[in-house]
C-alpha cells in the first residue's frame, strides 16, 4: 500500500471534512496516482475554487493555488500557459465547477488546454448550507427545495464531451482502485481531461433525502453503477445486498477519448514574428 504521507501537509491537519464524507478517499486516490506516475512533487500544481472539494488542495503538499469561486479553470489556464512544464490539476465541485464556474470550465475544454479537472459531484452545495446544485436530481430535497427539486440536472460528462474535452471519465468514490487508475490515465492524456467523481454528502444530501450515512450512500451509489447493477439483476440472492437493487443509471469508466491539437497560446507565434 502506497504511503501518501510525504504528499500531505500534516501540519494542516486535522481536516475539516465531515464524518462519512468520501472526499478524503478521493484525495488519497489522487496522491496514489501521482506516486504511480512518479511525478515530480515540485512540478505538480493544484488549483481549486470554493467548496468542500476545493479544501482538499490545502492538505496536499504541491504547488497550490486557491482561486475565487468558479474561476479555477481560468487560473489553471493561465498557469499552464506560463509554466507549461507543470502538471496542472483543478479540483472542483459540482457547484463551483458547473454553476458559477460553468463558463470557465466549458471554454477550457473547448480550447483543449493540457490540464486535468477532477470534479467531485455530491449533488448538493455541501459547504454553504445544502442548497440545490446543478446536479441535484429532480425530486431530491435540499434546503432551497423543501418540496423537492423541480429542475432538470446536468450530466457533467455529456456537457464536457459537447464542449470539446478530449478525455472524459466518470468514477465512483466507492471504488478507489478504479479511481486511481482513471486519474493516472487522465493526467497522462495530452489535452483537456475531465474526471467526474460521484461522491457523497451525508450531512446535507443524505439527511434531507434519508439516504443514510457515508457508507450507506456509497453502497447505494455502487448499486446504481451499470457495471454492478446489471449483473446483480441476474442473481437471486447476494449477501449484504438488498433483493431489489436500485435501477442502473450511472455509467463509469472512460466515456470519451480523442487526440486533437492542444492549446498552447499565442506566445510562440508572437515570438516568431519578433
Amino acid at each position: 500500500m502506497t504511503d501518501v504521507k510525504s504528499y500531505l501537509r500534516e501540519w494542516a491537519m486535522p481536516h475539516v471534512l465531515c464524518p462519512g464524507c468520501a472526499h478524503g478517499i478521493v484525495l488519497r486516490s489522487f496522491l496514489v496516482a501521482v506516486d504511480d506516475l512518479q511525478l515530480d512533487q515540485n512540478k505538480v500544481a493544484l488549483v481549486a475554487g470554493i467548496g468542500c472539494s476545493s479544501r482538499l488542495v490545502g492538505y496536499a503538499d504541491f504547488c497550490t493555488l486557491h482561486g475565487t469561486h468558479g474561476r479555477a479553470p481560468a487560473f489553471a489556464t493561465g498557469l499552464k500557459l506560463a509554466r507549461p512544464e507543470l502538471s496542472v490539476v483543478v479540483v472542483t465541485g459540482d457547484g463551483d465547477g458547473l454553476a458559477i464556474g460553468g463558463n470557465h470550465l466549458i471554454h477550457a475544454a473547448r480550447r483543449n488546454i493540457d490540464i486535468t479537472v477532477i470534479l467531485l459531484n455530491n449533488s448538493i452545495y455541501g459547504m454553504t448550507g445544502g442548497q440545490v446544485a446543478p446536479t441535484t436530481p429532480p425530486g431530491a430535497f435540499a434546503s432551497t427545495a423543501p418540496g423537492g427539486n423541480t429542475e432538470a440536472s446536468f450530466d457533467a460528462c455529456k456537457l464536457l464531451i459537447g464542449a470539446g474535452a478530449s478525455f472524459v471519465a466518470r468514477v465512483l468514490a466507492a471504488t478507489p482502485i478504479e479511481m486511481t487508475k482513471l486519474m493516472a490515465d487522465g493526467m497522462s492524456h495530452r489535452g483537456f481531461s475531465f474526471i467526474e467523481v460521484i461522491s457523497d454528502c451525508p450531512e446535507y444530501f443524505g439527511r434531507y433525502n434519508k439516504a443514510g450515512g457515508g457508507a450507506a450512500m456509497l453502497t447505494g451509489l455502487t448499486l446504481r453503477d451499470e457495471g454492478v447493477a446489471v449483473p446483480l439483476a441476474s442473481k437471486r440472492f447476494v449477501n449484504h445486498v438488498p433483493s431489489s437493487a436500485p435501477p442502473p443509471g450511472i455509467t463509469t469508466g472512460v466515456l470519451h477519448r480523442e487526440d486533437r491539437p492542444v492549446f498552447v497560446g499565442v506566445r510562440k507565434a508572437v515570438d516568431d514574428e519578433s
